[in-house]
């Protein structure tokens, strides 16, 4: 809640019907779970779960994907929104590509009042990256594909998606559609922006880690990768806050004469200083950068893998 309502309409008014909505109450406080009742009992395709405690974000997912019935499994977040032809041509693709274990799909940015505040980062698809290029509620699998690799491990908590999505990577094709077919909503109440602050740096720490060759830790070394703070940060500037990350970065950043030490420092003295103008600049950057990918023709999915040895 409140934006509960919002993202189960958008999914019971896909273009594609044929679905069973599983939907889990992960020990929520705030009324969704009588909501959640209300709409079972109005829409026939809604089947509820409730967790008696709070599960996490690693094995609510786990849990919800298990109990799913369908050999094809759509991932959908509370808060966020897909479009009407999600499924749709996400299942299209499946069909047209049936060594695809995975399609997923580009996503707008949206304010906690539904505004879209940023598009579609369409350049992500043309940079070979480790980074998962879509967020996670775009995705749609093909559960076989889902159990073969051993599904969400807890000890990727809080980046879950990207280990599931590159362990599937390499055991199949994963498509990309080059447009909006989701939005993502940014609020101070999403699951990064509320969490404890140490726990959630460590976890992207051990993500950045697990992405670089040799990403060992060594426990003497209790500094973080300086994106973390950049990661953290942007959820919660595009969130509409003022993130103020500098003196943590300062801290416990692990900084040297190096580009993401540059950049993690410019960004983050920037957005604890003017928030509003470094969105303007970045708003600007995703236009200059997406002229690069013009030419990717918005019907044709695009494959994603990580580069080798990532």
């Amino acid at each position: 809640m409140p934006y509960l309502d919002a993202a189960i309409e958008s999914i019971v008014s896909q273009t594609f019907a044929d679905f069973e909505f599983v939907i889990l109450d992960d020990g929520s406080t705030d009324g969704s779970g009588d909501r959640l009742r209300d709409w079972a009992r109005r829409e026939p395709r809604i089947r509820v779960l409730h967790a008696k405690k709070n599960l996490g974000p690693v094995l609510s997912s786990q849990c919800v994907a298990t109990q799913a019935k369908a050999p094809i499994v759509a991932r959908m977040d509370a808060d966020d929104l897909s479009y009407p032809d999600r499924f749709k041509d996400q299942l299209d693709v499946l069909e047209a590509y049936p060594d695809a274990g995975l399609v997923a799909c580009l996503c707008d940015t949206i304010d906690a009042a539904g505004r879209r505040i940023r598009g579609p980062e369409t350049w992500r698809l043309l940079r070979s990256s480790p980074m998962v290029p879509f967020a996670h509620g775009a995705i749609m699998y093909r559960r076989a594909i889902f159990d073969q690799v051993g599904g969400y491990r807890k000890q990727c908590e809080y980046w879950e998606d990207q280990d599931l999505i590159t362990r599937i990577a390499a055991a199949s094709a994963v498509m990309v559609i080059p447009r909006a077919l989701y939005a993502v909503r940014q609020t101070a109440t999403s699951t990064r922006t509320a969490s404890k602050q140490e726990r959630l740096e460590h976890a992207i720490d051990g993500m950045y880690r697990a992405m670089a060759a040799g990403g060992a830790k060594d426990p003497a070394e209790t500094k973080l990768d300086p994106r973390v703070f950049l990661s953290l940060g942007s959820a919660s500037l595009w969130a509409g806050k003022r993130p103020r990350l500098f003196t943590r970065l300062a801290r416990h950043g692990r900084l040297g004469a190096n580009k993401a030490t540059a950049a993690a420092l410019i960004w983050t003295g920037w957005a604890s200083v003017s928030p509003g103008t470094l969105r303007a600049f970045l708003r600007m950057l995703l236009k200059l950068r997406n002229r690069k990918a013009s030419a990717l023709p918005s019907e044709v999915p695009v494959r994603w893998s990580p580069p080798e040895g990532a």
